[in-house]
C-alpha cells in the first residue's frame, strides 16, 4: 500500500465546536503511516461492510472526479466532506466525537479515496505531577483515544476512483424523526448492497428453512451451502444463488425452486459479490446445537463423509449423531 496523502479534521459535537486541519498528516512519521495502513488493510478484509455504486445524481461523484482531475485540492476537499458530515451528524441522534480521515492511497496498483469516522472513546492513563512536593504519578481520564490498529472503525467508506465501487460501513442515526445512515445516503449518494456476512447469514437461514419445510436434515444443507461457498470463493468473488440451489438440494429440482424464490423474496441478487477471504473464513466451519444442550463445530466438508460424522434417524422421530474416527479428545 501507498499512501499519497492523509488529513485528520476533529468533529466535536460535544462541545459543539469543531477543528478543520489545514495540513496534511505526516506520513513519513512511522506511527501515523502504520496507523492508517493497518486500519484501512484490516477494512479492506471487513466481512460487514457493504457495496455499492453512485447514483446518478451523486454530487459526490462528481466533486470525486474534479478532485481527480485536479480541479479539487486536497485539503478543501476533505473540507467540505468533514462540513457536510459535521451538519447532518450534529442535528441527529449520535453525537459522539468524531475523528474524521480521509485518505488518498494505492493498493494493488488501484487507487483508492478513503474516509474514517473513528469515534473517539474515553480511557485511563497515567501522568506525572512534579511540583513543589517531587515527582508524583496521577491517574487520569483522556477523552480522545483513538482505536488500536488491532480494533474495528465501525463507519468507513473506501472508494476506488478507477471502478468506482464503493466499500462501506455505518450505522443508522435518527434525523428529522427517520432512521438515515449518512454515508451512503447523505454523503456519497449511493447504492448499498448486502454484505458478506450478511450473505452468508441470509444462504444459512434460508436451506435451513427448506430443508425443515421438506423434512431433510437442515444441518446437512446447512453444511453443504457453506461449503459451496467456501469452495467457489477460491476461485470467484462472486455467488450465483441459482448454482447455490443446485449444490445445496442436487436431489430435488423442487427445493431448488423453493430455495431460489425464498432468496428472491429476500431481495438477494441472482449473483452475489463477496469479499472471498471473509465468505471462505465465515464456511469453513458449521456450529451445531441440540435441544439438550449439547454443542459441537464440525468442519463443514465432514457432513458428507461418514467416515467422520453420521446422523441417524431413529425410529422414535429423534436423531442421533455419531463421530467416528476420534484419536483423541481434548478438553477446553
Amino acid at each position: 500500500m501507498i499512501i499519497k496523502k492523509a488529513i485528520l479534521h476533529i468533529l466535536d459535537f460535544n462541545s459543539g465546536m469543531s477543528v478543520f486541519s489545514q495540513n496534511l498528516l505526516d506520513l513519513a512519521d512511522d506511527n501515523v503511516s502504520t496507523f492508517l495502513q493497518k486500519h484501512i488493510e484490516k477494512l479492506h478484509k471487513d466481512s460487514a461492510r457493504k457495496n455499492g455504486r453512485f447514483n446518478e445524481e451523486s454530487g459526490f461523484a462528481g466533486a470525486l472526479t474534479e478532485y481527480k482531475n485536479g480541479g479539487f485540492d486536497f485539503i478543501d476537499f476533505s473540507t467540505q466532506i468533514a462540513n457536510v458530515l459535521y451538519e447532518n451528524i450534529s442535528v441527529s441522534d449520535r453525537l459522539d466525537s468524531i475523528d474524521l480521515v480521509a485518505v488518498d492511497y494505492i493498493l494493488d496498483d488501484e487507487n483508492y479515496f478513503a474516509l474514517l469516522l473513528i469515534t473517539n472513546k474515553s480511557a485511563y492513563t497515567h501522568q506525572v505531577i512534579t511540583d513543589e512536593n517531587g515527582v508524583h504519578n496521577e491517574i487520569m481520564k483522556h477523552y480522545a483515544i483513538l482505536p488500536a490498529p488491532t480494533q474495528k472503525i465501525d463507519s468507513y467508506a473506501l472508494i476506488n476512483t478507477e471502478t468506482g465501487e464503493i466499500y462501506f460501513s455505518d450505522k443508522k442515526r435518527q434525523i428529522d424523526g427517520r432512521d438515515v445512515v449518512v454515508l451512503p445516503e447523505i454523503l456519497l449518494e449511493c447504492t448499498s448492497g448486502v454484505s458478506t456476512k450478511e450473505v452468508v447469514k441470509i444462504v444459512k437461514e434460508t436451506a435451513n428453512e427448506v430443508a425443515e419445510e421438506y423434512g431433510v436434515n437442515s444441518a446437512v444443507a446447512v453444511s453443504k451451502a457453506k461449503s459451496y461457498i467456501a469452495e467457489n470463493c477460491e476461485e470467484s468473488d462472486t455467488i450465483s444463488t441459482e448454482q447455490l440451489a443446485e449444490n445445496i438440494f442436487s436431489e430435488s429440482p423442487i427445493m431448488q425452486e423453493a430455495f431460489e424464490k425464498k432468496i428472491e423474496e429476500k431481495e438477494i441478487p441472482k449473483d452475489i459479490k463477496v469479499e472471498k477471504t471473509s465468505a471462505v473464513r465465515a464456511s469453513k466451519s458449521q456450529k451445531i446445537k441440540t435441544d439438550t444442550g449439547i454443542e459441537i463445530t464440525v468442519p463443514v466438508e465432514y457432513f458428507e463423509d461418514d467416515r467422520y460424522i453420521e446422523f441417524i434417524n431413529n425410529n422414535d422421530g429423534t436423531i442421533s449423531i455419531a463421530l467416528k474416527n476420534i484419536g483423541k479428545l481434548i478438553n477446553r
